[in-house]
């Protein structure tokens, strides 16, 4: 069939399969975008799921619904050990402009991106030169004695406050989407849970959506003992094989092209429902089929030819970051699960690599770091990548 034509390529389509079967998480952000304009008491929202549920995607379409209510909104993705206040500055310079273009007092808006402009060049070290500062981008005059105490805790609560006071003067909110929301430092997710608990006590119209790892409410909880009160946790996990179907059957049918039972049965089978491997086998199966509709022949023709795509980009681009001692944990851990995706002992890695658990630690805390795994629950170890037990049992 058409290669040009595909709808499961990267960017095709106009609902990508990684969003399907997410209709939960939609209503549920509509409710919240509606309570949280009419100045009702709502909790801010935490997607948690492994990596290639489509949690991206789904963040991509709750700031799209949140912009088509008239909202600001700003997304950033966090970086191990990076300064929040660069790209947190960044998205809600974003959201700002959003909600001018419908705000009636210029000197207003302005007054607001002063602060903003403030609390962005706090991120310079004290003492550093003006060559080394970094500079925001924000044209208008600093508005000194807001947001700028360099204390991020409070500079936050101040700048949250500025922005959804702006957002309630045009009677809407602003939404600040956060990916990888896991790799944000300790003290940025301390003063992200006090911002969100003095919103939710003054029932400011802003909203925080967090995506990261399973394992991001206890980092969350580690942070404030009260942050399970400030957000509803959502898990995103495998599609059933029905919004599976749906992701494959509905694509294909805006090219007039299908799929039988039997191919459904075995691109399932093959993806395990996961979003990114849905589309990755349909890219595949649409690309070797000659003619509509892709049969079971055609999928089995295909899987090596995704299979291999699947080991480069999707697995081995992470395996690749993994240093020998590092490697050798994860193929542990594989060998332990017997490639399934399941939490293993931590004791029982050392156990099976003789090793004693002390001398495993740096190994294990680094794959914590790099992403690579997470903690199920204490005295457990998963990888955050679907498959990747399977793959490194056939590729390493």
């Amino acid at each position: 069939m058409d290669p040009v034509r595909n709808p499961f390529a990267p960017g095709a389509g106009q609902r990508p399969p990684e969003l399907a079967g997410r209709d939960k998480e939609v209503d549920a952000f509509e409710i919240v975008l509606e309570r949280v304009a009419r100045g009702r008491p709502e909790r801010s929202l935490v997607l948690t799921g492994l990596r290639g549920v489509g949690k991206t995607v789904l963040l991509g379409e709750l700031r799209s619904m949140a912009l088509r209510q008239g909202w600001g909104a700003g997304k950033i993705e966090a970086r191990p050990d990076a300064d929040l206040r660069r790209p947190l500055s960044a998205a809600l310079h974003r959201a700002i402009r959003d909600l001018a273009v419908r705000h009636r007092a210029p000197e207003r808006v302005d007054e607001v991106l002063g602060v903003l402009k403030a609390f962005a060049l706090r991120s310079a070290p004290d003492g550093a030169k003006l060559r080394d500062r970094w500079q925001p981008g924000i044209d208008v005059p600093v508005k000194s004695g807001r947001a700028d105490s360099g204390d991020i805790e409070i500079d936050l609560v101040e700048l949250f406050t500025e922005v959804a006071e702006l957002a309630a003067d045009v009677g809407t909110g602003v939404a600040l989407l956060i990916d990888e929301m896991q790799d944000l430092r300790p003290d940025d997710v301390s003063a992200l849970c006090a911002a969100c608990h003095e919103l939710s006590q003054s029932r400011a119209p802003l909203v925080v959506v967090g995506a990261g790892l399973p394992h991001l409410p206890a980092v969350l909880s580690a942070s404030k003992s009260y942050s399970e009160r400030l957000f509803k946790y959502a898990r995103i996990g495998q599609l059933d094989r029905a919004d599976a179907d749906f992701a494959l059957l509905a694509p294909a049918e805006r090219e007039d092209a299908g799929f039988d039972e039997e191919a459904l049965d075995a691109l399932y089978a093959a993806s395990g429902g996961y979003p990114y491997f849905v589309q990755a086998y349909g890219k595949a199966a649409w690309d070797a089929a000659p003619m509509s509709p892709i049969g079971v022949a055609d999928v089995a023709m295909a899987a090596p030819e995704a299979d291999a795509e699947l080991a480069v980009g999707f697995f081995g681009s992470r395996f690749e970051r993994a240093t020998p001692a590092e490697r050798e944990y994860l193929r542990a851990m594989a060998e332990l699960a017997d490639g399934r995706d399941e939490p293993v002992v931590t004791s029982g890695i050392a156990e099976h690599l003789s090793r004693r658990a002390s001398s495993l630690s740096p190994a294990r805390d680094s794959l914590l770091k790099k992403g690579l795994v997470f903690s199920a629950q204490r005295g457990q170890i998963a990888f955050t990548v679907p498959h990747f037990g399977r793959y490194l049992l056939a590729h390493t």
